[in-house]
């Protein structure tokens, strides 16, 4: 079991430059996500769609012309070849965020088998850098609202397709997609310390995302089971 000091884990970061695609941060403007989207189908159209399935574990539906795969426990289609991006079951509706986080995936995927090597953000090329702001938009919502209430975490959690896992004193397992499991670590602290938190990938992470969307991605699981917590288990919303 990983202890509390592990959580900080300030190791140079080491692996592959990523791909350059970038997601808008929430304060953009329309325009921002409108280019992000528009750069990530446009790498979707030069692509080769049956090499890309097999790299992130999708599927394709021949008599749709589409792409499948999960994301947060949502079956997703990518049409094809406008890469227009939906959610089939549940049909709900994504936020540009979250159809821009489905192509990236798809489109930067490189089929690499999960080393089953757990690391932390800041393991991550730059990650220690950019830690700070990691951890006030994804970590620091877990631990002000699950720090207290673990067990809630968990239920919570399962909502979205969750499990139990076994890191801190609580932590939930995410398959955010088929090849990007996250792991989110509570420990709950006492009275000599604060409730403390932790958010941890494969260390094959980056060949599937770069840096800002597993932040944008953190994000929008955390703020999701926040969101689910303050409504009593219903409807989340929009990531």
């Amino acid at each position: 079991m990983l202890t509390p000091g592990w959580r900080y884990n300030l190791e140079k970061p080491t692996g592959p430059e990523g791909a350059k695609l970038t997601i808008p941060s929430g304060d953009k403007s329309e325009y921002g996500f409108g280019l992000a989207l528009k750069l990530a189908r446009d790498r979707l159209r030069s692509q080769s769609i049956p090499e890309q399935c097999r790299n992130s574990d999708a599927t394709f539906n021949e008599s749709l012309n589409a792409v499948e795969l999960v994301y947060l426990n949502r079956l997703c289609r990518i049409s094809l070849p406008d890469g227009e991006v939906a959610a089939i079951s549940p049909a709900e509706e994504l936020t540009a965020r979250d159809k821009i986080l489905v192509l990236h995936y798809f489109t930067q995927a490189r089929g690499t088998p999960l080393a089953r090597r757990p690391i932390t953000y800041k393991e991550l090329p730059e990650g220690t850098h950019y830690f700070p702001v990691f951890y006030k938009r994804a970590i620091k919502p877990l631990v002000d609202n699950f720090g207290r209430q673990p067990a809630r975490f968990i239920d919570i959690a399962a909502l979205i397709g969750g499990r139990k896992s076994a890191y801190g004193d609580t932590a939930v397992a995410i398959d955010a997609f088929s090849r990007v499991p996250v792991d989110m670590v509570l420990w709950q602290g006492d009275d000599e310390f604060p409730p403390e938190g932790n958010i941890m990938f494969d260390s094959t992470v980056s060949d599937y995302l770069t840096n800002e969307d597993i932040n944008v991605l953190c994000e929008i699981i955390a703020w999701k089971l926040v969101k689910l917590l303050k409504t009593g288990g219903g409807n989340p919303g929009k990531g």
